[in-house]
């Protein structure tokens, strides 16, 4: 098997999942995140898009309902033993075969804790769980049962988030090199992602976000791919990514020569996560990181330019997106602890002036503050 982890490391987590089912008096959980099946088992597919769902009850047992692509990809990649097939055909409903696994768990009348915040449980599929488990059991709400205990990065977790580092680093080593007058944004990306393959690495939870001119004020992928100008600015927000494990950055790059406005938006974008690396310390609450980002901003001027969060955590995430719980935003209750990883981003969109800056790092918690993982410098580069 393909396990990256090892047996102890699995032994406890399960251990851990275990302990909170009681705590919630949860007789079974139904995992549909697919972060979820890869921490507790190492189980690593995309075949989330359809229904599947892992069955872990009180006494240990995981079995994995799926489709028949994914039974060796489970043998292969987890530590699942009990794996079963539900058949492709016309008006095919999983959830009868799921019934017929929690009837063999003796779970008729038990309460079972479900991840509806899921991205492979469809509102569709949802709506047929739910129907077809009607007067058989009770269902809860459990998505974050998981999710928080993933919060809190292991040794060996660690390992893999700082490799991913490293790649994010590597990659935006080949964007000061490309990125010049006449080069198209395909080539930059071109660039990044061989290095990261090169070295190892992983396809990301999502897209690199990239684009010049007017399309450095976008925070999300889009299709366009520009050719930079003589003087032009360029963003670009980029993971590197190893095992699943994601290290995030985040730059806004003036092409040719940077309007006297960069600069300033530059020098507040130091400041905000200065002060925010202040405040990313066990114990504190994440909302006060992110209120210590909005007065920064707010104090030079900049309140309609930034965000409404400053960053999420980070780590094994899989496609649509690399952002895990929790996020950095206003009045957001959890309280920093050691082995947090989080990405911050401080991002500023002139709308105005079409103007762009952005500057972000991974940083993980550690006993006494924080570590930022990528090694590079924060200077403005003109390119």
């Amino acid at each position: 098997m393909g396990l990256h982890f090892s047996k102890e490391e699995f032994s406890q987590r399960k251990m851990n999942v275990l302990k909170l089912m009681k705590e919630h008096n949860l007789d079974a959980l139904l995992m549909f995140r697919q972060e979820s099946m890869y921490w507790l088992t190492g189980y690593d597919t995309f075949g989330y898009v359809f229904f599947q769902t892992l069955v872990l009850d009180q006494s240990g047992n995981t079995v994995l309902l799926t489709r028949a692509p994914d039974l060796r990809q489970a043998q292969n990649t987890s530590n699942i033993e009990d794996i079963r097939i539900w058949v492709d055909k016309d008006g095919s409903n999983p959830t009868d075969d799921l019934k017929n696994i929690l009837n063999e768990l003796n779970l008729k009348g038990k309460k079972l804790g479900v991840e509806y915040e899921a991205y492979g449980l469809t509102g569709r599929n949802a709506l047929r769980l739910n129907k077809s488990l009607e007067n058989y059991c009770t269902l809860k709400d459990k998505s974050d049962l998981i999710t928080k205990l993933r919060a809190v990065k292991s040794k060996e977790e660690i390992v893999y988030v700082k490799k991913a580092a490293a790649l994010a680093d590597k990659a935006l080593d080949e964007v000061w090199k490309h990125a010049k007058a006449g080069v198209s944004e395909s080539k930059i990306l071109a660039e990044m992602n061989r290095v990261i393959f090169e070295n190892g690495g992983d396809y990301p939870a999502n897209e690199f976000i990239i684009g010049s001119g007017k399309n450095a004020l976008l925070c999300r992928y889009q299709a366009e791919k520009q050719i930079l100008n003589s003087q032009d600015q360029l963003t670009i927000e980029w993971a590197g990514t190893y095992r699943h494990y994601h290290s995030a950055m985040f730059r806004t790059i003036p092409i040719g020569k940077a309007d006297s406005k960069h600069h300033k938006m530059h020098e507040a974008c130091i400041e905000a996560l200065k002060n925010c690396e202040s405040k990313l310390m066990p114990g504190n609450k994440i909302g006060e990181v992110f209120d210590i980002h909005a007065k920064t901003f707010d104090n030079l001027g900049y309140n309609k330019a930034r965000m409404n969060a400053c960053g999420y955590s980070l780590g094994t995430t899989f496609s649509p997106n690399w952002m895990d719980w929790p996020m950095l935003y206003t009045g957001n209750p959890y309280v920093i602890e050691t082995g947090n990883v989080f990405f911050m981003h401080m991002i500023l969109m002139d709308s105005e002036n079409q103007l762009a800056m952005n500057l972000g790092e991974t940083f993980l918690v550690t006993e006494n503050g924080n570590e930022r993982l990528g090694k590079k410098k924060l200077d403005l580069v003109i390119l």
